[in-house]
């Protein structure tokens, strides 16, 4: 990696605001754990695995994949509504960038819940990159069916290492 390429170091992610909002509002709880922390604007922030290749090409355009570290369970109606995201990955393919999540504590297969659009990528206050996100379908159906696909998420963002 050169000079001119960040490496990313974690990614923030609020999933959904208004998700948040219910689930607290109704009772229920919202757990960040296994590394993953709960900023006070409501967002969790998942630290990189090492070795990723997840990068700005010398264009900045993003490129790669990466692999974060962490869990956060949404809980209410006394366990009705139960949604895990474990351990989140961000791919990059020749169709476009996906995150995926690990589908509970067990992590034994990959859930598609989100599509990020690469072309409305924008820098935040802090010099991070903002991607705005929209749930999938398998998405769709882990926040349970309350949002259809392309319904607009919170922005995925991602946190550079110092230059």
């Amino acid at each position: 990696m050169t000079e001119h390429q960040p490496r990313v170091t974690a990614l923030s992610w609020g999933v959904k605001q208004s998700f948040r909002t219910y689930v607290e509002a109704t009772g229920g709880v919202i757990e960040a754990r296994d590394g993953a922390e709960r900023a006070d604007d409501g967002a969790f922030t998942f630290a990189a695995v090492p070795g990723g290749d997840l990068r700005l090409d010398a264009d900045g355009r993003l490129e790669g994949h990466g692999s974060f570290l962490g869990e956060v369970r949404f809980e209410a109606h006394g366990g009705m509504l139960s949604v895990c995201l474990a351990d989140p990955m961000l791919e990059i393919g020749p169709t476009g960038a996906v995150v995926t999540v690990a589908d509970s504590s067990a992590r034994t297969y990959r859930l598609e819940v989100a599509h990020l659009d690469l072309g409305a990528i924008t820098s935040g206050e802090s010099g991070e990159i903002v991607i705005p996100a929209t749930v999938s379908i398998h998405g769709s159906q882990l926040l349970g069916d309350h949002y259809p696909p392309r319904t607009p998420l919170d922005p995925v963002r991602l946190i550079l290492a110092p230059r």
